[in-house]
């Protein structure tokens, strides 16, 4: 069985300690969870909202629970985990404060992906075609986009500064080449791995 392969997966791959215990919040059909299993020989676990994708994880093995993460989010002690993964997910949910707060605390470290809403593709679009910009990232239409939050780069740092959390590593990416130069603005997305500051 092939395993989707997007760019924030290797890196989430890479980061990813051999053998360690993983949530991913928001796993969809579980191609994330799978490689990990596969690649790491984590003891993974994940929530997913839709039935449809939960059954297509437990198809392939995968121990997923079905319901809202920022809900379940909060049933975990502190430190369950030592790795919790949202992958293209924050921008999706209603409270991205709650469930920021809370996988630092369940999670030793946590890892987050999303797309950066301050690419310059997206500026320009808003700038000269004045609708909402459409990409490979963000296909969706205004009026469908499941997106209801718009963060960037930039917005992230900030959050996690004023929040207490410390980013111990930050990647950003446009398809699969890594973006270095003023990444806020050339990026179309970003993976950063956090941690609660001591």
């Amino acid at each position: 069985m092939a395993i989707n392969r997007r760019r924030d997966y290797q890196l989430i791959e890479e980061i990813v300690s051999e053998g360690a215990r993983v949530l991913d919040l928001g796993c969809g059909e579980g191609d994330l969870l799978l490689a990990l299993k596969r690649y790491r020989r984590v003891k993974g676990y994940g929530i997913e909202v839709k039935e449809e994708k939960v059954a297509s994880c437990v198809e392939k093995g995968l121990e997923v629970h079905h319901g809202d993460l920022e809900s379940l989010v909060g049933i975990y002690p502190n430190d369950s985990f030592d790795y919790v993964i949202l992958s293209r997910t924050i921008q999706e949910i209603r409270n991205p404060q709650h469930v920021l707060r809370e996988i630092v605390r369940i999670g030793r470290q946590a890892i987050v992906s999303f797309p950066n809403f301050a690419h310059w593709k997206i500026r320009f679009h808003l700038m000269f075609k004045g609708t909402a910009p459409k990409n490979p990232a963000l296909p969706y239409e205004w009026y469908n986009s499941p997106n209801v939050h718009y963060l960037s780069i930039k917005d992230f740092y900030k959050f996690c500064a004023s929040h207490g959390i410390e980013v111990l590593r930050a990647e950003f990416f446009t398809g699969y080449s890594k973006v270095s130069f003023w990444p806020n603005f050339f990026a179309e997305e970003a993976l950063f791995l956090i941690k609660r500051a001591e």
